[in-house]
């Protein structure tokens, strides 16, 4: 009785100041009506908190009402009703009754027979609310994590509509789309994570902690390439003034009363108290601030995972001792960290913890934080199960068109429209290729680039193979026959798309090439000596006697003649490169010759006579002496 009482103290706590200072926002997708006529056009639905929306994308389907177990509390299956689609047709959405049970038992009844989406329909005149997971127990958290399909509340008026739809013979048809749920303003998301440290809550604590470990890979990469910005946040209470000095108090909270957790086992005896899971929520807090300051904040995911695996509840390593050793084997400065979590048994407001109270408060368009765990993408909070797969999706489903990372393109990603009749694009079977790509916002019909070589089309009824290289992909579109061990193309690898039969062949070059006979249609080897014979791809000319035939004159000459005449033209050849080669040899010898003799004669009239260039010498012979 005491902890009951506790409890609801706690709960006072939380919800008066909610109450007062902010609100619980639902979190809507469009649904829209596209037959029939009467009743078409577009009405918001609430998300479900649980199973897996498609955000990002959008999903058609054909409503069924069924006769019988209308509220969908008991299985379909025992009443032999099926939802499963036939090939060909669109998915099987299922109209229920609000009512009687669990909204998830609802949804995982009709997704056992089949249906691949689920509308429940209030029973009451009001805006729309959250189908929440229900309370814990064995029974509920067994269903609850195999819900798959999405699921959504609509409103009690919008709800007959359908149903006088349906059962005037008229097929509805819907349209669930989840493409605006999420902003997407730019190429970089924002979002934040609201969870805690204790890992004996049941299977919410087993699930978020599996969820952790899962995403921790894919929340690294999109961290590490500055592609997201991530914000780790942790609940907590505060205690009534009345109770700050009270047993129970003391034991669950710190700061004198102003942050505080539940029990952990719910038994203020035994185990661990919730003051234990305040001061770890602070420490992983401080983890993040510390790392975020030295440019690394997602070794926050590091030391998260690690103090589950080696300080668990259960193996009484839930203290400090093993958190500092995660700590020190991470490389983390502990002496800040120890700085940031501040004194807990100080009568003073932390502020890191006083800065989460606050966050918890709604703002603009974000509720207020109730749930736990929650995920908040851009500022819109995340509804359906916290599984890798879904949450990358929601996250991926909050960049701009076109700036997403490749991880949002990975095969986790994939919705696989592509496999049912390969998503109406162009295909080319022979060569296995084809213009169908799964997005996690669905299929799109894109020409690929194959092997370097880009296919240009729209995508989806034609795609071909252009620039250099293209021959070389199921020979360009183009084509080909091998016979004879001889091949022949009609593809042209110089960068254009044109398939020209070669020569020797005609047709359009693209699905015929036909041999051209030369000899019927006298294009070749009609010389009066010929003998013309066709081959596949060419032909064969010979000629009488001795006679030898000339391809490009299309003649035939004598081989005795021939050789006659190239050896004259051989010899005549030496002779003249003889001559002149003798010819400049005797130049080059003149010129030589000439130059020696020039020298010497200007060398023996240099003796007797002075030449103009030399000074006259003077003559002493008859000068006067003193």
């Amino acid at each position: 009785m005491k902890v009951w009482r506790w409890l609801v103290s706690l709960f006072v706590g939380l919800v008066l100041p909610v109450s007062i200072m902010g609100r619980f926002v639902v979190e809507k997708n469009s649904l829209r009506v596209t037959s029939p006529d009467k009743i078409r056009g577009t009405h918001d639905s609430a998300i479900g908190n649980f199973g897996i929306p498609q955000y990002g994308g959008s999903m058609a389907g054909n409503v069924v009402y069924p006769k019988d177990n209308k509220k969908g509390c008991k299985e379909f299956e025992d009443s032999g009703i099926s939802f499963k689609s036939t090939p060909g047709a669109l998915p099987t959405f299922v109209l229920l009754d609000r009512g009687t049970c669990f909204f998830a038992l609802k949804v995982w009844n009709a997704q056992k027979a089949g249906a691949s989406a689920v509308l429940v329909a209030d029973d009451v005149e009001e805006p729309l609310i959250t189908m929440d997971t229900p309370e814990e127990d064995g029974s509920s958290a067994k269903y609850v994590e195999n819900i798959t399909i999405p699921s959504a509340l609509v409103g009690k008026s919008f709800g007959e509509k359908l149903k006088d739809a349906i059962s005037g013979g008229d097929m509805v048809n819907v349209n669930l789309d989840w493409r605006e749920s999420v902003p997407h303003p730019d190429d970089r998301v924002e979002y934040e994570l609201w969870s805690n440290s204790n890992d004996e809550c049941g299977v919410k604590c087993d699930m978020l902690m599996e969820f952790v470990k899962d995403f921790k890979g894919a929340a690294q990469i999109l961290e590490k390439g500055g592609y997201t910005l991530f914000t780790p946040h942790y609940i907590t209470w505060y205690c009534p003034h009345a109770f700050t000095l009270s047993k129970q108090c003391k034991s669950q909270c710190i700061n004198h009363g102003r942050y505080c957790a539940p029990d952990p086992e719910q038994d203020f005896s035994t185990g661990y108290d919730g003051k234990d899971v305040v001061i770890e929520n602070l420490r992983q807090l401080c983890v993040f601030k510390v790392a975020n300051e030295t440019g690394k904040p997602w070794v926050w995911w590091d030391y998260v995972t690690d103090f589950q695996i080696r300080c668990p509840m259960k193996e009484k390593k839930y203290n400090k001792e093993c958190a500092d050793a995660v700590i020190k084997s991470l490389g983390l400065n502990i002496e800040k960290i120890g700085k940031c979590m501040g004194d807990p048994d100080a009568d003073t407001d932390n502020p890191v913890l006083k800065e989460e109270q606050d966050a918890q408060i709604g703002k603009g368009s974000r509720g207020d934080v109730t749930i736990l765990p929650t995920l908040v993408v851009n500022n819109r909070q995340y509804r359906g199960k916290l599984e890798k797969g879904a949450v990358l999706k929601a996250i991926c489903s909050g960049f701009e068109e076109t700036t997403e990372p490749a991880v949002c393109l990975s095969t986790d990603m994939e919705t696989n429209e592509c496999l049912t009749n390969n998503g109406g694009c162009w295909q080319d079977k022979t060569a296995n290729i084809t213009a169908c790509k799964d997005t996690f916002r669905g299929r799109v019909c894109e020409c690929p680039l194959v092997d370097g070589v880009q296919f240009k089309g729209d995508g989806y009824t034609t795609c071909e193979a252009r620039g250099l290289g293209r021959c070389k992909i199921n020979n360009g579109g183009c084509w080909h026959e091998a016979r004879n061990g001889h091949a022949f193309s009609a593809c042209l690898d110089n960068g254009g798309v044109k398939c020209q039969c070669p020569t020797g062949f005609k047709g359009d070059g693209v699905k015929n090439c036909e041999d051209i006979d030369e000899c019927k249609e006298k294009k070749a080897c009609q010389c009066p000596e010929c003998s013309c014979k066709n081959t596949w791809g060419s032909y064969d000319c010979s000629c009488s006697g001795d006679l030898l035939y000339m391809r490009d004159h299309d003649t035939c000459i004598s081989k005795t003649g021939s050789q006659g005449r190239s050896t004259w033209a051989a010899f005549w050849l030496i002779l003249l490169g003889v001559v002149m080669i003798a010819g400049g040899a005797f130049l080059v010898y003149k010129y030589r010759i000439r130059q020696y003799m020039d020298s010497e004669i200007r060398a023996i009239m240099a003796q007797y006579m002075p030449l103009d260039s030399q000074a006259e010498v003077p003559n002493h012979v008859n000068d006067q002496r003193a």
